[in-house]
């Protein structure tokens, strides 16, 4: 394909996931769908590759709904130009669920969660999926997270998404009840996998940990290591996606 990958970036800081992605994917390839903001990527000659494969890194917005709209914009966008993606990744940084996703290291989802889409009820939380429609997870390509988890050194767990930043110790422990494979939390990975799984596309979803979940401790914070971890994994992690080829699944 013309393009192998979309890489979906938060973008929301002076030097966001997007610049991030792109310190590590290198040459700019300009791309621009309707309703986003793209930044460039990168192709497989600037690595040494031979697939002609490119990276279009897009700043997608901040909660799951902007997310979702605009990567199906791209993803529509290629479709109707005749060139559609192989493969979605949403990148960006995140909270980590203590001691297992510690500040400044990388988790890759092998499951990507909405932790807070269906209803409380008296008994608690009651998934969508349990009220009889709609979906809660989608899972990325088994093997794929396997290679960025090798590649990387990443590890590998739930990355939930939620609409509401987790900011007390008790609601991070009942996402943990909830959720116990979760390494992470984030806010825009279940949109971007709704993306792409309505064009039929694999997902993936990495995170560089900038904080812990749990009550909110701006001066705890390290975005700025988060955003290095993020640019070091992106480095490793564009050799992997040159290599792999959704059809071998």
């Amino acid at each position: 394909m013309e393009r192998d990958a979309v890489a979906a970036g938060l973008g929301a800081l002076p030097l966001g996931p997007d610049e991030a992605v792109l310190g590590a994917a290198g040459r700019a390839h300009p791309f621009r769908p309707s309703g986003t903001t793209a930044h460039g990527g990168s192709d497989a000659a600037a690595h040494g590759g031979d697939r002609g494969c490119s990276l279009d890194v897009i700043a997608v917005g901040v909660g799951p709904a902007l997310a979702a709209a605009s990567a199906a914009s791209a993803l529509t966008a290629a479709a109707l130009e005749g060139a559609p993606y192989d493969l979605v990744v949403c990148a960006g940084i995140g909270g980590g669920f203590l001691p297992r996703a510690p500040v400044g290291s990388l988790v890759v989802a092998d499951e990507v969660v909405a932790a807070d889409l269906g209803a409380e009820t008296a008994e608690g939380f009651v998934p969508v999926t349990e009220l009889g429609f709609g979906t809660v997870r989608h899972e990325p390509p088994a093997d794929l997270v396997r290679r960025v988890a090798e590649a990387t050194g990443a590890r590998t767990g739930a990355v939930l998404t939620v609409s509401t930043v987790t900011g007390t110790a008790a609601r991070a422990a009942a996402l943990q009840e909830r959720h116990p494979t979760a390494l992470a939390e984030a806010m825009e990975g279940f949109g971007v996998a709704e993306a792409a799984a309505a064009h039929g596309v694999p997902v993936l979803e990495i995170r560089a940990i900038s904080n812990p979940v749990g009550p909110r401790d701006r001066a705890a914070w390290r975005i700025a290591d988060a955003l290095a971890a993020l640019t070091e994994g992106f480095g490793k992690l564009t050799p992997v996606l040159e290599g792999w080829n959704r059809h071998d699944r």
